[in-house]
């Protein structure tokens, strides 16, 4: 037998798991943050949409003080576009940027909002963002591990 054809199986095995391991899996990640000023927990979860391009469903649930719980589909990430910076009004309002799409979440209402860029004029306080971390894993970084990072518009 050849030094070739002994390899064969070798190389299709390496290729199996180089190919299983570039795929997306669409498990649901969900990253947690809690604002206790606000009394509230979001939780923006990420399901990939295709096995092997950057492609998520994102969706934005809120868990209110009084028990009430709000949920929102929020704008796709079609590639790499899924962070999403939370920020505190000055109001108490949360809002939730991403780089084509903006909530305001209302706690005392309990309500998810889409809004216009424009109008999110006014201080706010930068909390953290949704985002991937170093070791490309879904989670919610504070602003006391990184700081705010702003989009870029186009």
């Amino acid at each position: 037998m050849s030094p070739v054809r002994s390899r064969g199986p070798v190389w299709i095995v390496m290729g199996l798991v180089l190919l299983l391991t570039a795929c997306n899996s669409d498990r649901p990640e969900p990253a947690e943050a809690d604002v206790s000023s606000a009394g509230l927990r979001l939780r923006v979860t990420r399901v990939a949409t295709h096995p092997f391009l950057s492609r998520y469903r994102l969706t934005l649930q809120v868990d209110g003080p009084q028990g009430c719980t709000e949920t929102a589909e929020l704008f796709p990430d079609t590639g790499y576009a899924g962070r999403r910076n939370l920020y505190e009004q000055a109001s108490g309002a949360m809002t939730l940027v991403g780089q084509y799409d903006a909530r305001v979440i209302d706690q005392t209402r309990c309500t998810i909002r889409l809004v216009e860029f424009q109008s999110l004029v006014g201080q706010s306080k930068f909390l953290g963002a949704f985002d991937v971390d170093a070791e490309k894993r879904w989670q919610f970084i504070p602003a006391s591990v990184r700081p705010e990072r702003p989009f870029e518009k186009h």
